[in-house]
């Protein structure tokens, strides 16, 4: 392993440093194929998106940043996903995902250094609305 800090300036510097919105058009199309994909057949998926759903909402801006920072970690995993509800996600709905890291832990795992990044993204309708809120953790090792 190099001796390349696993938490590098980059990284931190990214910390609580909020980006977006990025934009999502709720559209009929898009929340049928999240279901089919997910296999749930429910006629209620016809207005509004699976509870899942906001997963697919991808803060790509911040992620983007995550996964290639410069770290001599190269193995990525998905820790953790929590979504909490204050508004279904509708079809028609306009929903602005922002994204933020909160913090950055690095511990030693059975195959050397391992990082978790935590992450918050907040999903609000057209009518300024938090539609979900959402915590991630993602993993580096």
């Amino acid at each position: 392993m190099s001796d390349e800090p696993v938490v590098s300036e980059e990284l931190k510097s990214l910390l609580n440093i909020e980006f977006g919105p990025e934009v999502y058009e709720i559209e009929k199309g898009m929340v049928r194929k999240f279901a089919e994909a997910v296999d749930d057949p429910n006629p209620a998926w016809q207005q509004s998106a699976p509870p899942t759903f906001a997963a697919a909402l991808v803060p790509a801006g911040l992620l983007h940043k995550l996964f290639n920072v410069r770290t001599p970690l190269t193995r990525l995993l998905n820790g953790a996903s929590e979504l909490e509800y204050f508004h279904p996600i509708r079809v028609g709905d306009v929903i602005s995902v922002t994204a933020k890291l909160t913090r950055l832990r690095q511990m030693e795992g059975k195959e050397g250094p391992t990082l978790f990044m935590f992450t918050e993204v907040t999903y609000t309708n057209q009518r300024g609305e938090v539609a979900v809120k959402g915590k991630n953790t993602y993993i580096k090792y």
